[in-house]
């Protein structure tokens, strides 16, 4: 049975506003343990000479390729008991924000409504040239590299490449959330990548209560008002039980 501190259990009674901002820790729950391939070419290579911008102009195929062998993982793999509690949090909460790194789309498919997402999404894609956006069934099944059907530029993935800034505009949403919000829950991830780590940072300077869900410390676990080493997926649904109990 989990311990909490009575301060949690109060703040979760009076709470109105929660943020979760989430990282790859919570995917690796659903078997997207790693950004580089286990196997086959892709061990040849560094996610750092495919994931970025001049790697597709130079070799689109290849790079295409990739993403498509990273849907692949992404596509037989499903929501874990921690992303379907984060959607239960809807229920007894007014406000409910997810920002996170991970660009799987499993928050979504786990139910979560409001969700911002700092590094893109893998499933979705765009024309270089003339920012058409496209995520058809066709398109996510292509072998080739597809050519944009208004101007014939590449459809590249929608991620977030090394070298390129964050969506300024999801970031500052994101950031608004978790200013406004009664507990910032931080998941998953080291909260150590900025841009992105200023999220639990504003949080905390606006007088939120930060709880961290991690296997490990972290650099910020000093910083949060309550931390909690283990699996998200175990974690998150013994705190909803709580929740329903509190908010009845």
């Amino acid at each position: 049975m989990l311990e909490l501190p009575e301060n949690f259990i109060q703040r979760l009674k009076t709470a109105d506003s929660i943020v979760f901002f989430t990282g790859a820790g919570i995917s690796a729950e659903s078997g997207i343990a790693t950004f580089r391939g286990d196997g086959g070419i892709w061990k040849k290579f560094r996610p750092e000479e495919l994931a970025n911008f001049d790697a597709f102009m130079n070799n689109p195929d290849r790079v295409w390729e990739w993403y498509q062998y990273r849907r692949d993982i992404v596509n037989d793999c499903q929501p874990n008991p921690g992303h379907h509690a984060i959607a239960e949090f809807e229920k007894y909460f007014d406000k409910v924000t997810v920002v996170t790194q991970n660009v799987d789309g499993l928050h979504a498919r786990a139910g979560s409504n409001e969700i911002y997402e700092l590094h893109g999404n893998i499933e979705r894609n765009f024309c270089v040239d003339c920012k058409t956006f496209y995520d058809s069934p066709e398109i996510k099944k292509s072998e080739k590299t597809p050519k944009c059907e208004k101007c014939g530029g590449l459809v590249r993935p929608d991620v977030v490449w090394f070298g390129e800034a964050l969506p300024m505009d999801i970031f500052s949403k994101g950031e608004k959330a978790a200013e406004k919000s009664d507990i910032c829950f931080i998941v998953g991830t080291s909260a150590v990548v900025y841009p992105a780590a200023h999220i639990p940072i504003s949080a905390k300077r606006a007088g939120s209560y930060l709880v961290e869900i991690n296997l490990d410390s972290t650099e910020i676990s000093g910083s949060v008002n309550l931390s909690i080493k283990g699996k998200s997926g175990e974690i998150l649904p013994e705190i909803m039980k709580l929740v329903k109990n509190v908010k009845q």
